[in-house]
């Protein structure tokens, strides 16, 4: 199974979205606030967008798939096995990309920071 995870990631890392490659764009080769992310990591048996290790910081975008009933119940089963392990996650609709970086970006400095 870990060989499949892997494989997937990297799969996802060359099918990335638009809204993924912006924020990669901010976090990537420790421009953001000097912290390393990686992008597509698995954690046991999920992949998480972006992570950063040092602060077991896990960054989700969410497009429309994750409000159906269906993904809602998979993200919060999926949320409480990352949290049993020491991650915090920041959830961010990919909408708000488009409508403010800024608070995003203060978002994320913060949930570093808190940590």
């Amino acid at each position: 199974m870990a060989d499949r995870i892997v494989n997937l990631a990297r799969q996802l890392r060359n099918r990335q979205t638009d809204y993924e490659a912006r924020l990669w764009q901010i976090l990537r080769d420790r421009r953001f606030s000097n912290f390393k992310f990686v992008r597509q990591c698995p954690i046991g048996k999920y992949i998480v967008d972006f992570c950063c290790r040092q602060k077991k910081l896990i960054i989700e975008l969410d497009g429309g798939q994750h409000y159906g009933d269906r993904n809602i119940k998979y993200d919060e089963e999926r949320d409480k096995y990352l949290d049993a392990r020491g991650y915090k996650l920041v959830r961010i609709a990919n909408n708000e990309l488009d409508k403010n970086i800024d608070r995003i970006k203060e978002a994320i400095y913060y949930a570093l920071n808190d940590r």
